[in-house]
């Protein structure tokens, strides 16, 4: 963060009393009520926007669900928030020019068929799947504009009200020919750092003994809040543990479902 921003957010702090700074250091120690954590929330979108706007005044379309979304990342810590955010809207500036990324730039990953759109689970979020057996490496920044070109899709068909989507990633037939160690890593980073609380849940199936060798490289890079929304399923649980999130249905004919896959640039 630059000095002028610094200087910005202590402007903001030292307009605070001194008493308000305790109350809102104990409230989040004892973890706030709903009412009272909406409150902390939404005086820390203004401080944020505030800054942002400060910092270039042509990010002024910035929502204040993304700024939440960014503040939530960083457990509502206002510079590490306002840090990543302008990482991302910098890096979405010179990554994404046109505002979305065109199918005609990511032939070669939509040729191998390996992602699909279809359903909602039962709280309303969009599944996406994957088929990691179908996977073959590409260049790294073709496969960082399909990732990119797969969240905006996902994000799109998102219902009024939602911010998140669930996965299924099927690597049945996973091999070492489909290992992208740094297309995984590289996608993760977008996850995180561009998509962040976008995540609702990733189911992880048909999990190959291989696989678990690049799970073990992969592993570190993800950040404490991700961990907590992956979960590996037993094939013989399998289509229970899915039917607990998803109505049948939602679910897709290949897992026992009753939905055909939308390929994700047919979305």
């Amino acid at each position: 963060m630059t000095s002028y921003l610094r200087q910005k957010l202590q402007s903001f702090q030292i307009g605070s009393s001194p008493s308000d700074s305790e109350n809102v250091k104990q409230e989040e120690e004892e973890e706030p009520n709903c009412e009272n954590r909406d409150e902390i929330e939404q005086s820390k979108i203004g401080i944020v926007r505030a800054l942002v706007q400060a910092h270039d005044p042509s990010f002024k379309d910035v929502d204040d669900l993304m700024i939440r979304r960014f503040l939530r990342a960083r457990d509502l810590d206002v510079e590490k928030a306002l840090s990543m955010l302008l990482k991302y809207l910098n890096w979405r500036k010179e990554f994404v020019p046109n505002g979305f990324i065109s199918p005609s730039e990511i032939p070669n990953d939509l040729a191998q068929n390996k992602l699909f759109i279809q359903g909602h689970d039962k709280t309303g979020r969009p599944i996406a799947v994957v088929f990691a057996a179908r996977h073959r490496a590409t260049s790294v920044d073709e496969f960082k504009r399909f990732v990119t070109f797969t969240l905006d899709k996902i994000c799109a068909r998102m219902p009024s009200g939602h911010e998140k989507f669930t996965a299924i990633a099927d690597l049945e037939g996973w091999g070492y020919v489909n290992s992208d160690i740094r297309g995984y890593l590289a996608a993760l980073s977008i996850l995180q750092d561009c998509y962040p609380e976008r995540l609702g849940k990733l189911f992880i199936i048909h999990v190959p003994y291989i696989f678990m060798t690049a799970w073990k490289m992969i592993y570190p890079f993800i950040d404490k809040n991700t961990k907590k929304k992956i979960i590996f399923v037993e094939n013989k649980k399998l289509q229970s543990t899915l039917l607990q999130d998803i109505d049948v249905s939602q679910l897709p004919e290949a897992f026992g479902g009753k939905l055909t896959l939308v390929p994700v640039q047919d979305c």
